[in-house]
């Protein structure tokens, strides 16, 4: 009729049907529209032996012992590449258990204390002491060697009283501790020909 509206064309092209699954259930490959499984995280021991990740928070740090390299043996000559004492040669003594190495120089020679030193610090010689009789405190850990913490005055404290900080000392049981070793590894040292001019 003339007085009806011709009905409009549709101008807009029908989308394409998306890809029916199977009767299995499955989606064919390259479907875009497919919905892809979610990956869940990774899963992590709560054994902290069997984590394998060594980081300052990690629980595997606690349990992971350093190996010690093969030509590093107790009473070899090391020679110090970093630090205050760098080119020095000091006598290994042990391996403490945070796979760090504790040294002597000793003192009356080279002015090396007791100390603790990174192997990957150190280059080994072919030069070696006999060490098997020396008797090596067990006390000597890294507990040994941390510096003890000094207790700040409060801020209040500090305005009223005027208290002041306190100072580090230096107590006497690491010099007798030295003395101790430099008396046991001295021998060792001059009986070795031309090695305490060497050290």
């Amino acid at each position: 009729m003339a007085g009806e509206k011709a009905a409009k064309q549709d101008t807009k092209e029908k989308k394409p049907e998306a890809r029916k699954a199977n009767a299995s259930g499955k989606v064919k490959k390259g479907d875009p529209k497919a919905k892809k499984p979610k990956k869940g995280k990774p899963h992590c021991s709560g054994n902290p032996v069997l984590v394998r990740g060594i980081g300052r928070y990690s629980r595997s740090a606690i349990h992971y012992v350093r190996k010690l390299r093969v030509n590093i043996t107790p009473g070899a000559i090391l020679i110090i590449l970093t630090g205050r004492h760098r080119g020095k040669r000091v006598v290994f003594l042990k391996q403490l258990s945070s796979g760090l190495l504790l040294v002597t120089g000793p003192l009356v020679f080279n002015r090396v204390p007791l100390r603790r030193i990174h192997q990957k610090f150190v280059i080994v010689t072919s030069t070696k002491i006999d060490i098997s009789k020396v008797k090596i405190p067990k006390h000597l850990t890294n507990a040994y060697f941390n510096k003890k913490k000094l207790q700040k005055p409060r801020l209040q404290e500090s305005k009223i009283l005027d208290t002041e900080k306190e100072k580090y000392k230096i107590s006497e049981k690491p010099k007798i501790e030295q003395i101790d070793m430099n008396s046991q590894i001295l021998p060792k040292i001059k009986a070795v020909p031309q090695l305490q001019g060497y050290v």
